[in-house]
């Protein structure tokens, strides 16, 4: 009998073979991953077993061998009849759940007729006015046999109240009502940027819904936590997951000072987590999630095991999505789908291989929702509780997970509490940062995504995408409004709104005061504006970060060439060329436009970051007042064609055509031309190179590079 090959004599033997050079992974997130774990590495950790706490691997004893997780299609566009439509199709085909996606003039609390939502009404979700229209949205799907997750924060407290007089005028009541509402004010302040009040009166929302929930409606979950939109911002998982949890405990600290029994209402508490492309990875954040929700919660005084269970919907990501060569979206949403399932998800949605370009389409929507059915149906996966427990690698990484995301989350505490730290700055600049590397990383092909920066197509090949016709839309919307509100009672409507208004300057319950306003037929606007005249409406700058995607390209003679181009540029315009940054109609998702800001500012252009929201009006005026000489117009919510050739128009009425208009963002090849003819100077689709992006406007701007620069292009 042979001796075991010891560790030491396996690295010899693995150095021999790569000649010495160190196989040694250092992962965004700062952590070192070594090419082998043995049972060394999982000495003092002991997993424990599925169903008992502290959860590492899975919430239920039986986890997907007694019940697979929730298939859910996040979705909703056009008007509610169109959306009815799409769901009643996709549940006929096998779908579970419904996730329910609203248009940016819901999210931001305004009525489709208002004049700053012109482009945006349809078009990135389903427009909800009125209970009205939330009827239609679920015509024909019983709201007490279906569990509803809403995607909302903003205007959470009308859409919760059309929800549940939807379900009144169906028969259902609020007792039986299932689903969750997201309802997570503060990642909206820090990344995803969907906010209306500002963040003391947000906060009390929540509590406000915790404790209407708590008492009115026991199986709904009346909020999800969500790191979904950190990492698509840019954060690391490491950061996902600490800022997640943090944001949790935050919540559960207002619902008890509320006056909240904390087993009352945690139990109902939901997380949703994004699910990337680094594998073993996410499978350990959502073991590490589980982990520290249940230490956090004992921390906090849960008595209830069922308070320290963390229970988690998850989405495949966006923003690994790709626009060039975008069939390769199949197999990256297959991949994160199977992470998430041994992560131990309680529920997940698929991306379409074409939302980096458009909503999905019903075909590529199918394939999203038959990926998570192949898994359930024929790869066996589901029939082993945790298959992954017990792994080497897996279980020395989640610990690393529990302990760095510990050390940023005792950070929060010791400054106040996640609300505070978010009010400070810090945890948006971090994830900015982390955001900033990566864009550095791909760019510079350290970070490999296939079919963009390696293995890329000669020449790109068109797909068909979903086109909402914004205006037909608009003109459907207004006209629903105009008839309900020409048949509701407009005095009993205006009693409900005032005694609305006069609950928020008191401490009456607001969503239970806002569900008579929707009884009412008070649209979600008037019931928005009501809260807003006591609240006011919260509004931010951005600061874009410097010096991190800069800093990546020290040394590299195309970056100092072009900055050698930017200060010729200034001395031929007596100035630093000047770019504004507009964001413009109500899409808050800032990355695009944060990152081209850091990355020109680092080159040495005198960047005006434009405020969020802004109308095509706006940003015209303020790119008249900082006389720049380029306008970048961020585009991530389909209303490109709407929105920027009305910023041009009012350019050239200034007398101004000679500002360069430039569009980058999520914008489909099939519209370049119509903003090309409208007077856009150059477009930047999703995975353009920054550097590449940098050397076209300074042509723009008149400087001739030099050969060796245009060959590089």
């Amino acid at each position: 009998m042979t001796d075991k090959p010891t560790r030491e004599q396996w690295a010899a033997a693995a150095d021999k073979e790569v000649k010495g050079k160190d196989l040694t992974w250092q992962t965004p997130e700062g952590i070192a991953v070594k090419p082998l774990y043995t049972a060394e590495d999982v000495a003092d950790l002991e997993p424990g077993l599925p169903g008992f706490a502290p959860f590492t691997r899975g919430v239920r004893a039986s986890m997907y061998a007694g019940r697979p997780w929730t298939i859910r299609q996040y979705a909703g566009f056009s008007t509610a009849e169109e959306s009815n439509a799409f769901y009643r199709r996709n549940l006929a085909a096998g779908q579970k759940g419904l996730s329910v996606a609203f248009d940016l003039a819901t999210h931001r609390g305004y009525d489709s007729d208002h004049p700053r939502v012109t482009g945006d009404v349809g078009k990135a979700g389903v427009a909800i006015d009125s209970v009205e229209d939330m009827k239609i949205l679920f015509d024909g799907i019983p709201l007490d046999q279906m569990s509803v997750s809403m995607t909302m924060n903003g205007a959470v407290i009308p859409i919760l109240a059309f929800f549940i007089v939807a379900g009144e005028e169906q028969g259902v009541e609020r007792k039986l009502l299932d689903g969750t509402i997201q309802n997570d004010i503060l990642k909206e302040f820090m990344v995803r940027n969907t906010y209306i009040y500002p963040p003391e009166p947000s906060m009390r929302i929540i509590s406000d819904i915790f404790g209407y929930t708590s008492r009115e409606m026991p199986k709904f979950n009346s909020i999800s936590i969500s790191g979904y939109h950190m990492q698509e911002a840019g954060a690391t998982q490491v950061q996902e997951l600490a800022f997640t949890i943090a944001d949790g405990m935050e919540y559960v600290k207002y619902g008890v000072n509320s006056g909240l029994d904390i087993d009352k209402f945690a139990g109902r508490l939901s997380f949703f987590f994004a699910i990337g492309m680094n594998f073993f990875m996410e499978i350990a954040k959502l073991r590490a999630a589980r982990v520290l929700w249940h230490r956090v919660m004992t921390k906090l005084g849960a008595k209830d095991e069922r308070s320290k269970m963390l229970r988690t919907h998850c989405q495949t990501s966006g923003v690994s999505l790709t626009e060039q060569d975008p069939y390769n979206n199949v197999m990256r949403t297959t991949i994160e789908a199977m992470a998430a399932m041994l992560g131990g998800t309680q529920s997940l949605h698929t991306n379409a291989l074409d939302e980096a370009i458009a909503l999905p389409t019903d075909f590529s929507a199918r394939i999203a929702r038959n990926t998570q059915l192949v898994i359930q149906e024929e790869t066996g996966m589901c029939n082993v509780v945790d298959p992954l427990g017990g792994s080497y690698y897996v279980e020395s990484l989640t610990q690393q997970l529990v302990d760095r995301a510990w050390e940023i989350i005792e950070r929060v505490e010791a400054e106040g509490g996640m609300a505070k730290a978010v009010a400070a700055g810090w945890p948006k600049a971090m994830i900015e940062e982390a955001a900033a590397a990566q864009a550095a990383r791909v760019d510079r092909a350290e970070q490999v995504i296939v079919g963009v920066n390696k293995y890329r197509k000669a020449e790109e090949d068109p797909i068909d995408i979903l086109d909402v016709d914004n205006v037909a839309v608009r003109e459907s919307q207004i006209a629903r409004i105009r008839k309900m509100k020409a048949a509701r009672d407009e005095a009993a409507c205006r009693d409900a709104l005032d005694a609305l208004r006069e609950g928020a300057r008191g401490d009456g319950n607001l969503l239970e005061l806002a569900v008579e306003c929707a009884r009412r037929r008070a649209t979600l606007g008037e019931i928005s504006l009501a809260m807003e005249d006591v609240f006011g409406r919260h509004g931010t700058f951005p600061t874009p970060v410097q010096g991190i995607y800069g800093g990546a390209y020290i040394g590299d003679a195309r970056w100092e060439r072009l900055k050698q181009g930017v200060e010729a540029t200034e001395r031929r315009l007596g100035r630093k060329p000047r770019m504004l940054v507009a964001k413009m109609g109500q899409d808050g998702h800032d990355r695009g436009a944060n990152l081209v800001s850091s990355a020109f500012g680092d080159l040495g252009f005198d960047i005006v970051p434009g405020p969020l929201f802004q109308t095509p009006r706006e940003a015209a005026e303020l790119a008249l007042a900082e006389n720049v000489d380029v306008v970048g117009a961020s585009s991530l919510a389909a209303g490109h064609k709407t929105l920027i050739p009305e910023l041009i128009g009012h350019l050239k009425d200034a007398g101004r055509a000679d500002i360069k208009v430039i569009a980058g963002g999520v914008i489909p090849a099939q519209d370049y031309q119509y903003l090309r003819d409208a007077g856009v100077q150059a477009i930047f689709g999703p995975g353009t190179n920054l550097v590449n992006a940098a050397a076209e406007v300074l042509v723009l701007l008149g400087h001739n590079m030099p050969p060796e620069q245009e060959a590089a292009e």
